[in-house]
């Protein structure tokens, strides 16, 4: 049998501006995501162009949010099994999303742009394929029905 991990969120909409979705426009968007032993709640809405508000994560973000920090994380675990020494790590990402006429939509790709910093310049090219085997081994990555591509530098 194989080993499972089960997570649980909990999303609450906080957008009820008092008549509830009596309207499209009578209600805002605003939610909050939380999980047991979370410091505190990730303030949600939707995208500004569907009536959402712009201080808030929206789902899309999110989404391409976890592909880079599951990237990120088994590029670090990969690097300190390898013995090399990350000392900076960034990465901007971005997700394309294209729209259907029936008013949904899907992503089409996620660009990870990760920039990492190791201490030792003789390992740079290792360091640079263990991206393509985190690539491999991430768990939102192989979830996902879309390509996720990645753009990676290493520097010294």
């Amino acid at each position: 049998m194989s080993k499972q991990h089960v997570y649980q969120t909990t999303t609450e909409w906080t957008g009820n501006a008092g008549c509830g979705t009596a309207d499209y426009r009578a209600y805002r968007r605003d939610h909050e995501i939380t999980a047991e032993h979370k410091g505190g709640p990730i303030l949600g809405s939707s995208d500004p162009a569907f009536r959402g508000d712009r201080s808030r994560y929206n789902p899309e973000e999110l989404l391409v949010a976890s592909l880079s920090a599951c990237h990120m994380l088994w590029v670090l675990h990969l690097c300190a099994d390898a013995g090399i020494v990350v000392t900076n790590y960034r990465d901007d990402a971005i997700g394309t999303m294209a729209m259907s006429e029936d008013g949904g939509g899907q992503f089409t790709e996620v660009v990870l742009r990760p920039r990492m910093a190791i201490s030792d310049a003789g390992r740079i090219a290792e360091a640079q394929a263990l991206h393509g085997r985190a690539q491999e081994l991430c768990f939102v990555a192989r979830s996902v029905n879309f390509p996720v591509k990645l753009e990676p530098a290493v520097i010294c």
